[in-house]
Parts: C-alpha cells; structure tokens; sequence
C-alpha cells in the first residue's frame, strides 16, 4: 500500500485571546531563521495519491509555544518520540539556523514549511527570503493578516496583487510561496468570498495556498467544495478537528467532526503534499500532539 506523508501543525486560536496571542507571536519571526531540506529533498504525497497511510506525520510548532519558550531542544525531542517527522516552524526563538538544524538532525525531523508574516518592506521580504533559502525551507508561508491591514473590502484585490510579488521574488530564490487561511477571509466579496479573490487572482505557477480545514469549517464552508473550485492550490494543509454546530470549537484530530478521510483521499485533487496538524489553545499541548498523532498515524484510506 502507498504511503503518503503528513505534517502536523499547530496555529490560531477560535476567540479574541488566541488572536492576541498570535499576533504577538507571528511578529516574533523575523528573528534567526530554520530548517532542514531543500524543497527537492522532502518527501511528496504524489506516490500515495492512489490511497494508502500516513507515513510521516509532523506538527506544526506554534502548538507547543509554550514548550518551545522554556525549553526549545528538548521540546523537538518530545515531539520526535511522539512519532512525528516533519515539523514546521511559526517563530525560532532566538536560534540561529545551524543550532535549529542541529536540533532537528539530531532528532531525525525535517521542516518543509516555515511561517512569516506579510513583509512590511521588499527589503524586509529579502532578508527574510535568505533566511528560509540558508535554513533549506521548501515553503514559506504568510500565516496571518493583521485586522489593521485588512480594513474593507478592497484589501483582497490589494494583497492578491502583493502575494504574486512577494511569490516572485520567493522563486528567484528556489522558494515557494504559501498564503495559510482563517476564517476572515470567507466574508463576502462580489459572487464570492475574500478568499475566492486570492485564489483567482493569484498566479497559480507562483503562489500556492495552505488550506486549514478547521478555519474552513469553522467559516461554514466545504473543504471538498474548496478543492474542487481550485484544484491542485492546496500542497500543504493544517488538521485540526471542529466540534459540532453551532459552536465549531477547536479540538484534537479525530475527536471532532472533519472528514479527514475523504479529504485526504482527494490529495490527487487537492495537490496536497504536507499536512500540519495544529491546535491553538490546546490546555496540555504535549497531550494534544499525542492524541492527533495517534489518530493520524492510524488512518488508512483509499
């Protein structure tokens, strides 16, 4: 049976404190840089588009901040004897690249993927482009859109623009360009949604997208119907479970109500090539990681 290889991630919150705390998070990153693999090197989904397991699963750091804050090294350890293989970054905590690549050698993880927020200058996007070049990141991924830079309609035409700048000069360095939703992106826009604009309006040979399926649920809209809208956009994604309506809260991977299964049989659809599992508030964040990673590691689909 096919294998296909998953990444677990960990970002966003559901209410006013988690989206503080992001913020004050997501501006952490324009500190020292990390990674581990030219985006060449990283295992695809491509082999397991015809069904099978998941054979790597990683998570995305911003889960375990908390961890990571007091004890960055033996964190990653953890994470690693858990199971996980793929890690993605949201923030290095004051590391330079080679004590980050280190860390993540010794613990036999890679990191595909790295979060950083919407440069304020070009000069800003280079340094951090060279950053994720020297560290070997694949992807690097604008996570989140301060409410100040999203006041009225018209920012969605704005930023589509932007995003097929900043994708461009992501390629002159052998990068790729990701664009990680929430929820605020689905408020009505024309026949659609903010998000539609984004997707139509950008480049597809330059930006590509991470779709997180709980922020997608949680907006009341259809993953699958997403996918099918615009396929082969979405090479990395973030599992996170929703609860049942009307409240939509944030859980572990399995314990909620997202269809994991027949999205992941859709990765030939979808283009989905990493997947982050991610909780943003979760009480005991180590507990949280175990628990989705045991679900994950456990799926089997067709």
């Amino acid at each position: 049976m096919a294998k296909t290889t998953l990444a677990v991630t960990g970002r966003g919150g559901a209410n006013s404190r988690t989206m503080t705390t992001r913020r004050k998070f997501i501006g952490a990153l324009g500190g020292a840089a990390v990674g581990t693999l030219a985006l060449g090197r990283f295992q695809s989904l491509a082999a397991a588009l015809a069904g099978g397991s998941l054979d790597a699963v990683g998570i995305q750091l911003y889960t375990l901040r908390s961890l990571m804050e007091q004890d960055l090294e033996r964190t990653i350890a953890r994470v690693a004897e858990i199971g996980y293989r793929e890690v993605e970054f949201a923030g290095y905590f004051g590391r330079t690249s080679t004590q980050i690549r280190n860390v993540l050698a010794a613990n036999h993880l890679t990191s595909p993927s790295a979060h950083s927020p919407l440069p304020a200058s070009d000069d800003a996007w280079s340094i951090a482009l060279d950053q994720a070049a020297e560290v070997g990141h694949g992807w690097i991924v604008m996570p989140w859109l301060d409410p100040s830079q999203r006041n009225g309609p018209e920012i969605w035409p704005r930023l589509a623009d932007r995003l097929n700048q900043l994708a461009a000069k992501a390629r002159d360095r052998g990068l790729r360009f990701a664009y990680h939703n929430h929820d605020f992106e689905f408020v009505p826009f024309g026949d659609g949604t903010g998000l539609d604009v984004l997707l139509s309006r950008t480049d597809p040979s330059l930006v590509d997208f991470e779709m997180d399926l709980y922020w997608v649920v949680k907006a009341g809209a259809d993953p699958l119907g997403l996918i099918r809208r615009y396929p082969r956009r979405f090479p990395l994604m973030h599992a996170k479970d929703a609860t049942p309506t009307p409240a939509r809260d944030m859980t572990e991977v399995g314990a909620g109500t997202i269809d994991f299964k027949t999205i992941f049989e859709n990765a030939g659809l979808s283009g989905m090539q990493h997947v982050y599992v991610e909780h943003d508030s979760a009480v005991d964040p180590i507990e949280s990681a175990r628990v989705s990673y045991r679900y994950l590691a456990a799926l089997r689909y067709e």
